[in-house]
């Protein structure tokens, strides 16, 4: 499972729905692109501290992975990784599924709060009159 959760971080990377390292990821949190907030299991406090800084007041999921900076940074392609910004909702849900499928009493309450957050996305792409669906009101 742990190779899954690596290979899924990976595939992530590829497609450009994830920003490594302290500086990116605190640009996609202030930007409000963020949709998790991950940190590796041996990140030093301050970065802990910033992390947690960044998360506050904003709609961002904080996530210590059960992974070392360097098992994070390999599966994202880098030497070394403390911090990474989840930017796809679609991923973020997929990456909690996971998470809380090996290690259910650690991310089960975040993965629900991701889920619920992913379905309502998905309700307000199907309303009708939505721009996301196409259509545009002209009776008004």
């Amino acid at each position: 499972m742990r190779e899954r959760i690596l290979g899924l971080l990976g595939l992530m990377r590829r497609a450009s729905a994830v920003s490594p390292g302290e500086d990116q990821a605190g640009d996609a949190v202030k930007a409000g692109k963020a949709k998790l907030l991950l940190f590796s299991a041996d990140v030093a406090d301050n970065a802990r501290r910033k992390a947690e800084n960044l998360s506050n007041g904003r709609n961002v999921q904080l996530v210590p992975l059960p992974f070392d900076r360097g098992e994070l940074g390999a599966a994202l392609g880098l030497g070394s990784c403390s911090m990474a910004a989840v930017t796809d909702l679609g991923f973020a849900d997929a990456l909690m599924k996971l998470l809380a499928a090996q290690w259910p009493e650690d991310y089960a309450e975040t993965a629900q709060r991701v889920r619920q957050r992913s379905e309502k996305a998905d309700r307000r792409k199907t309303q009708k009159g939505s721009k996301r669906a196409g259509t545009r009101r002209t009776d008004v």
